[in-house]
């Protein structure tokens, strides 16, 4: 009898030799169904197994930024430049082979920064101790895409974090699946739907062992996408993409590099010197959508050299987990003065949302 291993590799290679018409599309997509599922066992297993990963860094800070790119691409030289660490720069492929963590402190915020070895192709399938790698990427708040000048196409990085399960600059699906005892399958849609017929989405639930269930779909969904929600280890995370080296060619050749990354937010740099770092930390800090509130004691002045470096749309009841998990058990309400506050001082409870700027006085029970 095959193992996983071999019956994925089996339906690949159908996948791979059937061509895509409209005969033949119904058959595609059950496939990458049966892949998807037979990946997901396959991962539960490993788990069940204690199959850890290799690496393991401790998350800190505010939030946390990976450095993914090819080998040699200039990953330890940003890091150098944007962070307190001191990551190892050479001139020859996989000079990183363990992952660096440095601290980049911008406008009041203190993130992590992770300078990761190099991926090489195959990397998700395990060469190059990538699975361990790109494991760590997925718990990063934002993903820097490190490419340079003489290698600037991005695709196949892009291709070994799809694999494992690592969606850029995309929001989760918006799907409810809910198990019942019996009924059969109910599927409904909340939208028009354009892209897949919910027979094809029914189709799809079999091939994840879906046999009762009553399904809701809220946007109008790609095959793949629905996919995704019930493969249930993707992640969610947003890009941009580092341009480094940029001082080795005419400012006329890396605007034409620049024109074939459109779609991309991308910012151009040389590392070595120094060039476009301090607009590459804008472009984190902005990405990461990080907000500052400042705290002020009941009676007290509120410190504004020290702001609470928190995501934008968090509520009070954040803020409290934020500076000490026993404040929402003691909670009685907060003032808040600034954008979110209908009037200055303004009474809230924990649902309450703050915004950049505002300041906070935190009332607890005795």
């Amino acid at each position: 009898m095959p193992t996983i291993e071999e019956r994925i590799r089996e339906l690949e290679e159908e996948l791979r030799k059937t061509k895509y018409n409209k005969a033949t599309e119904h058959h595609i997509l059950k496939l990458k169904a049966r892949i998807a599922s037979l990946k997901r066992e396959l991962e539960r297993r490993k788990s069940a197994k204690g199959g850890g990963y290799g690496f393991a860094v401790k998350k800190s800070g505010n939030a946390t930024v990976a450095l993914v790119g090819y080998p040699s691409v200039g990953k330890s030289t940003i890091l150098n430049g944007i962070t307190n660490a001191e990551s190892e720069v050479g001139e020859y492929a996989f000079t990183t082979l363990n992952i660096i963590p440095g601290v980049m402190e911008y406008e009041g915020a203190k993130i992590q920064v992770l300078d990761m070895p190099g991926i090489i192709e195959g990397a998700s399938r395990g060469r190059g101790r990538g699975r361990e790698i790109l494991s760590v990427v997925r718990g990063a708040d934002l993903i820097v895409l490190v490419v340079d000048v003489f290698s600037p196409n991005p695709s196949s990085l892009i291709r070994e974090l799809h694999e494992m399960g690592i969606r850029l600059n995309e929001s989760p699906p918006q799907v409810v699946v809910r198990k019942r005892a019996s009924g059969g399958l109910d599927v409904g849609s909340t939208v028009p739907l354009t892209r897949m017929t919910l027979e094809t989405a029914k189709d799809i639930l079999r091939e994840f062992g879906y046999i009762n269930a009553e399904v809701i779909i809220r946007e109008d969904i790609t095959p793949e996408r629905f996919i995704d929600h019930l493969r249930g280890n993707c992640v969610y995370i947003p890009a941009i993409i580092a341009l480094n080296k940029i001082d080795l060619l005419p400012q006329e050749q890396v605007s034409e590099i620049m024109k074939g990354l459109r779609g991309w937010k991308v910012v151009p740099v040389s590392a070595a010197k120094g060039e476009g770092l301090e607009r590459l930390k804008e472009a984190i800090f902005r990405e990461l959508d990080l907000i500052r509130i400042y705290l002020k004691p009941q009676g007290g002045e509120a410190d504004m050299e020290e702001p609470l470096v928190i995501k934008r749309g968090s509520t009070v009841e954040m803020v409290c987990r934020a500076i000490h998990r026993d404040f929402v058990e003691r909670f009685r309400f907060a003032r808040v003065w600034g954008r979110s506050a209908r009037f200055p001082g303004q009474r809230v409870g924990l649902e309450h949302v703050v915004e950049d700027g505002d300041v906070i006085t935190i009332i607890l029970r005795r």
